[in-house]
């Protein structure tokens, strides 16, 4: 045996299964299977033979047919005891995570917690490193991380939403706090407020969605039943509408059913990312019903088994000309295209970058990846470079990755910084312009054409759901990069794809876009009279420069009293709260577009500014 004592071997393959499964590390034992016990298929076990190779500096292959965890680790140690390997390739240094032999058994806790949600292995968790800007762990995994170390140190349910630990180190710390305090009042602390406590009839119920997302249960249905009592009480408070369905078109206004009432309502429509009007343009529909007709309803594979019409070849065409790039690639839909891209390119050895208020599908599309992960302060591209300067030079690529136009705020990213250090630090940069497609730039083609920067960002992700008024998502860049994702990345490869009609809509949307400029004028001057009037009223617009106007509120329960407010005076939008936002950053999304007329607009500004008033956002007329 070399310098790897052999009584580590084991201990190592379990923490490189447990980064690459999440499974936590009292399920893997040596006689576990791969595929019948564990679930892993045939791609998770390659990753994992990789990291073993690099883990222990394996010149060689391994056998075939390794079965279960214990297997795996024999063959590693014969490989060690025959000479073929050295000594870990990545040594563990003082600040990292110490053995899982250690003796702290809070410490412990913290770092398996961070393991199994991250997909990190345990030297690549120092415990000084920041949780967002150097481990990419955001507030909702972090609740999970608590939520774990809270119940296998049996500390009361609500201590995740209590800490406030930006490290590792310090998270133990706290922990160690709420573990010393728990005395007499650990059964306790996690609840509401007893009987004694509450008033018969609440006034009002403290929790958000938040609370719902770790319940525990040995039902798994269990916290269904919970968030259905919390849901059924929102609405009848009618401060939760969401999913009111539509009964007309949907443009500067919109019948809607109440079906809480069971009264239907027309609403000014303020909530709709039909920014440029294009989904209710005749030779759109024609367009979509004449393709129906034709090839029908839709097809039956994937893109590449039967599933391919020629629309589809078409659209891909025109995507590409209309953002300027030598190639596109349509995805079903624009999450799946940040799902299948991302996880296609990025892998467990590379870093990925990305903003601290991205869309959820890039946070997603990160943690399928398995990637080194990185999250920098919004638009702060002073941590973005500090950042990028820490890269763990072990990592191999790099992909820098950020909404265009941020869909809850409304801001545009920092591109000419982004793609400046980008190019300094070798990294790629993938930009996702769901908002910003047909709504920036002169042409409407998105951020890099507002920043003069065609050409310039490697990838460009938008959606068809929004301006372009269908359905689908997309990602144009150069030739050799599409082709690839063709066939590596699976949301396209395993799915089947937009339906020939919708294709052929949304070609005729590009027709429609291109052909009436004016559309994209029309839009502006509306976006900049509806931001004025409500500027004027003192409203917090944040740093909005798009179609989004966020009213900043903060505090959920008065967020959702004024959308309430907002309704009851007929205007219709979205109220924003956890998990759309973090929490004390609720807030109510205006989306403008070229189809409110100017008299929409000033009885939507008369209609907020009531609303705010009535429930305290707003200071009142008098």
């Amino acid at each position: 045996m070399t310098d790897v004592a052999a009584g580590t071997v084991h201990r190592q393959i379990v923490d490189i299964v447990a980064s690459r499964t999440l499974y936590d590390e009292s399920y893997l034992l040596p006689e576990s299977h791969f595929e019948a016990d564990l679930g892993i298929d045939s791609v998770i076990f390659e990753s994992i033979v990789a990291a073993v190779r690099e883990r222990f500096a394996l010149d060689a292959a391994l056998p075939a047919g390794l079965a279960t965890i214990g297997e795996l680790a024999a063959a590693v140690e014969e490989a060690l005891a025959a000479g073929g390997g050295g000594a870990p390739a990545v040594a563990v240094s003082d600040g990292h995570a110490p053995d899982s032999g250690a003796a702290d058994p809070v410490q412990e806790a913290v770092v398996r917690a961070a393991m199994r949600h991250t997909q990190y292995e345990r030297e690549q968790l120092p415990l000084d490193a920041d949780f967002e800007s150097e481990l990419g762990i955001d507030s909702v995994v972090l609740v999970s991380i608590v939520a774990d170390c809270a119940r296998e140190l049996a500390l009361p349910d609500n201590v995740a939403g209590k800490v406030t630990a930006p490290t590792l180190r310090e998270l133990i710390a706290e922990l160690r706090v709420f573990a010393a305090a728990q005395g007499g009042t650990a059964g306790t602390a996690g609840q509401e407020g007893t009987a004694a406590e509450k008033p018969s009839r609440p006034a009002w119920d403290s929790r958000s969605m938040k609370d719902f997302v770790e319940q525990r249960d040995g039902d798994l249905f269990a916290k269904t039943r919970s968030f259905r009592g919390y849901l059924r009480g929102r609405e009848a408070e009618r401060l939760y509408w969401y999913g009111m369905p539509l009964h007309s078109r949907c443009g500067n206004k919109a019948l809607i059913l109440d079906e809480l009432t069971g009264q239907k309502r027309e609403f000014l429509m303020f909530a709709s990312n039909n920014y440029l009007g294009v989904a209710n343009h005749p030779k759109v529909i024609e367009a979509v019903c004449d393709a129906t007709r034709r090839y029908g309803a839709t097809h039956t594979g994937s893109r590449f088994i039967g599933g391919t019409n020629a629309l589809h070849k078409e659209l891909e065409r025109r995507l590409a000309a209309f953002k300027g790039r030598p190639a596109c690639i349509v995805y079903p839909g624009g999450y799946a295209a940040n799902l299948g891209t991302i996880s296609a390119l990025v892998k467990s050895y590379d870093t990925l970058v990305v903003d601290k208020l991205n869309h959820m599908s890039i946070v997603d599309g990160a943690r399928l990846s398995g990637s080194v992960r990185r999250i920098y302060q919004h638009n702060d591209m002073a941590d973005l470079e500090r950042i990028l300067k820490r890269c763990d030079d072990r990592t191999a690529g790099r992909l820098i990755v950020a909404d265009g136009v941020f869909s809850m705020h409304g801001d545009i990213c920092d591109l000419p910084e982004i793609v400046r250090l980008g190019r300094e630090y070798g990294a790629r940069v993938m930009i996702d312009d769901a908002h910003a497609t047909g709504v920036l730039g002169e042409r409407g083609s998105g951020t890099a054409e507002h920043f003069g920067l065609k050409g310039e960002v490697d990838l460009e992700l938008g959606t068809m759901s929004k301006s372009l008024a269908g359905m689908g998502g997309f990602v144009v860049g150069e030739e050799d990069v599409v082709e690839y994702l063709r066939f590596y990345a699976h949301s396209y490869v395993f799915a089947a794809n937009i339906p020939a009609g919708v294709a052929a809509g949304l070609i005729a949307s590009l027709d429609v876009i291109e052909a009436e400029p004016e559309r994209i004028t029309r839009l502006w001057s509306n976006i900049r009279f509806l931001h004025r009037q409500l500027a004027d009223a003192g409203f917090d617009l944040e740093n909005t420069e798009s179609a989004i106007l966020p009213l900043v509120i903060g505090d959920e329960r008065r967020a959702m009293e004024m959308g309430r407010a907002v309704r009851a005076r007929g205007l219709f939008c979205q109220t924003v709260v956890f998990p759309g936002v973090p929490l004390g950053d609720a807030r109510l999304r205006v989306s403008v577009t070229c189809e409110h007329t100017r008299e929409d607009l000033e009885a939507a500004a008369g209609i907020f500014v009531e609303a705010a008033r009535e429930t305290g956002v707003l200071p009142s007329a008098g």
